[in-house]
């Protein structure tokens, strides 16, 4: 993959991983302990694409246009690792922070990804790595039936009623390689989202791999600290015209200085519940 930087404004011109429909069925799937393990099928459509610098523009972004912002925060938990710590003190925070920004009077984190770019830390810690295609985690389809998997008892008034699921992303180190690239929701068309099998060993689920298509508008947040959140939506069962899903994914750029650390990141997913 090649890079380089196009303007004064830190846009860069990067090749991202699309997907070509050419016939094949595709199908990602985690396997392995703790489902650190990933392969797929399908083709890769490589395409370079101009990724802005969201920085400059970051008060202008919110999640019912572009689909996407940046958020500060600070965390209280002293070892991302300890899944217990995570529940007490990271999903609670998170929740807020989601209500916060979107407006939601409710929020459920249901589910969490620790990623690292090595692969021999991936290993021994049980981390996943980075996604390097485009995609969108939830479908039309997808989404409510999470929602009844996972509320069964709430999910008949809940779907009653607008709901979203939003995800927020974060370096754990400063980000020096790998950055997440996100499109603005607004350059997606619907013909441009193909629903894609998610199988996992006792569940299989369904995201939106994406076509290319020269009309999207990618982004970036360059040098990211832990101090800071991509707070993105991937759906929205609301059709009146604002965002409903965003598609992501993280890039090489071998401008990275050869010495530059492996990206560390956590993400989180949520269902934000709204009156």
């Amino acid at each position: 993959m090649n890079a380089a930087v196009l303007d004064q404004d830190g846009a860069v011109a990067a090749v991202l991983n699309y997907h070509l429909d050419d016939g094949t069925k595709p199908v990602n799937e985690t396997f392995g302990p703790a489902n650190i393990h990933g392969r797929s099928t399908g083709t890769p459509d490589r395409q370079q694409m101009r990724i802005a610098n969201a920085r400059l523009i970051a008060g202008q972004l919110t999640l019912d246009k572009q689909g996407f912002c940046l958020a500060r925060h600070h965390t209280a938990v002293k070892n991302i690792l300890d899944k217990e710590e995570l529940k007490a003190v990271y999903y609670p925070e998170m929740e807020r922070l989601v209500c916060e920004v979107s407006g939601a009077y409710r929020a459920v984190l249901f589910d969490h990804t620790i990623r690292h770019g090595d692969e021999a830390t991936r290993e021994e810690k049980l981390l996943r790595e980075p996604v390097f295609y485009v995609h969108n985690d939830y479908t039309e389809a997808s989404a409510p039936r999470r929602l009844r998997e996972l509320l069964p008892d709430e999910a008949d008034a809940l779907l009653a009623k607008r709901f979203a699921i939003i995800q927020v992303w974060r370096p754990l180190k400063t980000i020096a390689r790998n950055p997440l690239a996100i499109a603005d929701a607004r350059s997606v068309a619907l013909a441009d989202l193909l629903p894609s099998e998610r199988r996992y060993p006792h569940r299989v689920g369904e995201t939106y791999r994406i076509l290319h298509n020269p009309a999207h508008q990618w982004y970036q947040f360059p040098a990211m600290s832990p101090e800071e959140a991509i707070v993105f939506k991937v759906y929205d069962s609301a059709k009146d015209g604002r965002a409903r899903f965003t598609p992501h994914t993280s890039f090489d750029d071998p401008s990275t200085p050869a010495d530059a650390p492996p990206r560390e990141s956590i993400e989180s997913r949520m269902f934000a519940f709204f009156s």
